[in-house]
C-alpha cells in the first residue's frame, strides 16, 4: 500500500496541499473572474449569438447521429466502450464535448489581455469539468454496470461513503482510506527521540544506524502547513532513514499545530525557533556548523533563516538544500495564479487576522477546488458512484492530516510573494533584518520536479541566481511536487537531469537544460554524495540521543504530530 499507487492515487499525490501565494485567494477573486465572463457575454450579443448558433448546429448533428465529436483518447473519463458503441452514452459525451468546443471557441474570440484570458480559461474549465456526464450515475456507464453487477450494493456503499464524508469529513469527498495507517507503527517508524520542545516546535533527533557518523549534522525544516513525517513516511521511502543509513546525524523540526490563540505566530517567531534548533543541535553534537534542508514553504523558511544568519554574522550555517521551493515567484507560474489580485490578497489577510488561524481543512477544501478533476470528481466517481473505498496511500494519508496556519504567518508569506523579498537584495525588511540572499555563501543544492504544477521547476530554477553561493547544483527529478522528493532508489521509472557543465548555473533555464544529462535512477544517492562531501570527517556514532542539557524525551515522531486541526 505504500510502494506503488493507482492512477487515482498518483494524480492526487501530485496535488498535495501546499503553502504558497494561493492561500491569499479570496472569494472575490473567483467572483471577479466569473463577472469578467458575464461582462464579455453582455458586451457583444452578436458574438454570443453566433456561438450559440454554432452550438445548436452541433446539437442537431448529435441528435441525427451525424456528429463526429469524440473525446480525446487519453481522457480517462471516457474510456468505457459504451461511450463509443452505446447511442445514448455517445450522444451524452458528444453533447458535453459540444459545450466544451463552443466555450473554447467563444473564449478565443474575447478581447482580453493575457491575464484576463488566463482567468477566463481557468474559471471556465472548472465550470465545464463539473458538467461532465461521468460525474452522475445516469451519465456514467461504468457506474451503472457496477450497480447491476453488485446487485445494488455499490449504490448502498456509495451512499454510506457520502454520509460518512458529510458527518466526518466536513462534506468533502475523502481522498484516502486512513484506517490502515497508524503513526509509529507503519508510518513514521524511524527510531529517534524528542530532544527539545518549546511552544512552537519539537526537535527530533534520529538514532544513528551506522558505527560512524559525519561530524556536521543535518537539520530538516518542514513546511508549516504539513506535518513533518513526510520525511519518514515508510521505511522504503524515508528521507530520514536514507540519511541515518548513510551516516548523517539527522534532526527534524516538528511544528506545533497552532490554535486561534496562537494566530500571532509570524515568520520571525518561526525563524527564532529554527535558530534555537541550531543552538540545541550544536550543543548535542558539538558541531560548529549545521547543514539545513527544507521543502516547499519549509524551503522559504530555510532561505529566510539563511538570510537572517548571514545578516547577524552567524557562520554556523553549513550547506543549504531547497526542494520544490519557489523564492522568485511570478503570477503566471501556476494556473490559478491568474485569479490573484491585490485587493483579494488584502481581503484574505484581513479575514485571516480576524479568525486568528486558517483551518487546515478549509485550506485543503479551497486547494481541491482549484484542481477539481483530480481532487474532487475523481473521488466522487470512485467513492460514491462506484462504491469503492478511497485508496490507502501513505502520501495521501499524510496530506489529509491537515494542520492550521497562523494568520500572521500567512500574512508574512503573502508579503514575501507581493514584495518579492528574496529578489531585492536588502530592499525589504522582514524578521528583524533586510532580506539579502546574496550574502548567503553556503553551498547550495536545489531540486525541482518535471511535472510539478504547485512549484513549477522553472520557477524553482530561478533560485540559482539569488544566492551569493559559488557552488550551486540544480537537479530536476522526473516527477511532481512531493513525489519528486519521495523518489528513493528502487523505482524503475525514476530518473533525473543534472548539468554536465562546471561553474555556476546560467540565468537562462533553457541554456541549463541543454547542458544536462539524463541519469537513470533516484537522485537520492547523488544528493547524499553531495551532502557527505560537505559534512566533515567521520566520527564515532553517539551511543545515546540528546545530551545532559537536552535529554531524550518522547519517542519519534513526538507529540505535536498527534494534534489534529
Amino acid at each position: 500500500m505504500a510502494k506503488g499507487g493507482t492512477t487515482l492515487e498518483n494524480e492526487a499525490a501530485q496535488s498535495t496541499t501546499a503553502l504558497g501565494p494561493l492561500v491569499g485567494l479570496a472569494r472575490e477573486d473567483f467572483v471577479g473572474a466569473v463577472a469578467l465572463l458575464l461582462r464579455e457575454t453582455a458586451s457583444d450579443p452578436g458574438r454570443t449569438l453566433k456561438h450559440m448558433q454554432s452550438f445548436g448546429d452541433d446539437v442537431v448533428k448529435i441528435l441525427t447521429g451525424k456528429s463526429e465529436l469524440a473525446p480525446d483518447a487519453k481522457d480517462k473519463r471516457f474510456m468505457d466502450p459504451a461511450w463509443r458503441y452505446n447511442p445514448f452514452f455517445r450522444a451524452g459525451a458528444q453533447y458535453y464535448l459540444a459545450i466544451q468546443k463552443s466555450a473554447k471557441s467563444w473564449l478565443d474570440e474575447l478581447e482580453l489581455d493575457e491575464l484576463e484570458r488566463d482567468r477566463a480559461n481557468f474559471i471556465s474549465n472548472i465550470i465545464i469539468d463539473s458538467l461532465a456526464p461521468t460525474n452522475t450515475l445516469i451519465g456514467n456507464p461504468s457506474a451503472q454496470k457496477r450497480l447491476i453487477d453488485s446487485g445494488g450494493l455499490s449504490l448502498i456503499k456509495g451512499l454510506k461513503n457520502a454520509y460518512n464524508d458529510i458527518v466526518h469529513n466536513q462534506g468533502m469527498v475523502s481522498q484516502v482510506n486512513k484506517k490502515p495507517f497508524t503513526l509509529g507503527e507503519n508510518i513514521a517508524t524511524s527510531k529517534g527521540s524528542v530532544v527539545y520542545r518549546n511552544a512552537m516546535m519539537e526537535l527530533i533527533q534520529y538514532a544513528p544506524s551506522t558505527d560512524e557518523v559525519y561530524a556536521i549534522p543535518q537539520l530538516t525544516i518542514p513546511p508549516q502547513i504539513n506535518k513533518m513525517y513526510i520525511n519518514d513516511l515508510s521505511p522504503e521511502k524515508s528521507v530520514v532513514k536514507w540519511q541515518v543509513d548513510n551516516g548523517i546525524q539527522t534532526f527534524v523540526i516538528s511544528w506545533k499545530n497552532p490554535t486561534k490563540d496562537e494566530g500571532h505566530w509570524d515568520m520571525a517567531d518561526y525563524i527564532a525557533s529554527c535558530q534555537t534548533a541550531i543552538d540545541v543541535i550544536c550543543e548535542i553534537t558539538g558541531a560548529k556548523k549545521v547543514n539545513v534542508s527544507g521543502g516547499c514553504s519549509g524551503g522559504q523558511t530555510t532561505a529566510m533563516l539563511a538570510s537572517k544568519m548571514a545578516a547577524e554574522g552567524d557562520d554556523r550555517l553549513g550547506t543549504v538544500t531547497l526542494m520544490v521551493c519557489v523564492l522568485h515567484p511570478q503570477q503566471n507560474d501556476i494556473e490559478a495564479g491568474s485569479l490573484m489580485t491585490e485587493n483579494g490578497l488584502k481581503l484574505a489577510k484581513q479575514r485571516a487576522a480576524k479568525k486568528g488561524i486558517i483551518k487546515g481543512n478549509d485550506l485543503a477544501r479551497g486547494f481541491a477546488w482549484l484542481r477539481p478533476n483530480d481532487l474532487i470528481w475523481n473521488y466522487v466517481i470512485n467513492n460514491y458512484l462506484m462504491g469503492d473505498d478511497p485508496p490507502a496511500f501513505d502520501v495521501l494519508f499524510w496530506n489529509a492530516d491537515a494542520t492550521n496556519l497562523s494568520a500572521a504567518l500567512m500574512g508574512d508569506f503573502l508579503d514575501i510573494f507581493e514584495t518579492l523579498a528574496f529578489t531585492k537584495r536588502g530592499a525589504v525588511e522582514m524578521v528583524g533584518h533586510k532580506v539579502d540572499l546574496s550574502k548567503v555563501t553556503s553551498d547550495l543544492f536545489l531540486l525541482g520536479g518535471v511535472t510539478d504544477h504547485i512549484t513549477p521547476w522553472r520557477a524553482c530554477y530561478r533560485s540559482t541566481q539569488l544566492f551569493g553561493s559559488k557552488d550551486v547544483t540544480f537537479v530536476l527529478s522526473q516527477s511532481g511536487h512531493m513525489q519528486a522528493i519521495l523518489n528513493p532508489p528502487g523505482n524503475p521509472k525514476a530518473k533525473y537531469f543534472v548539468s554536465t557543465k562546471s561553474g555556476h548555473p546560467p540565468a537562462d533555464v533553457d541554456a541549463w537544460l541543454k547542458g544536462t544529462e539524463e541519469v537513470a535512477g533516484s537522485w537520492w544517492p547523488f544528493w547524499m554524495e553531495w551532502v557527505q562531501k560537505r559534512s566533515g570527517k567521520q566520527v564515532a556514532a553517539p551511543k545515546s540521543l540528546g545530551s545532559k542539557k537536552h535529554p531524550a524525551m518522547e519517542a519519534a515522531p513526538g507529540l505535536y504530530v498527534l494534534e489534529q486541526a
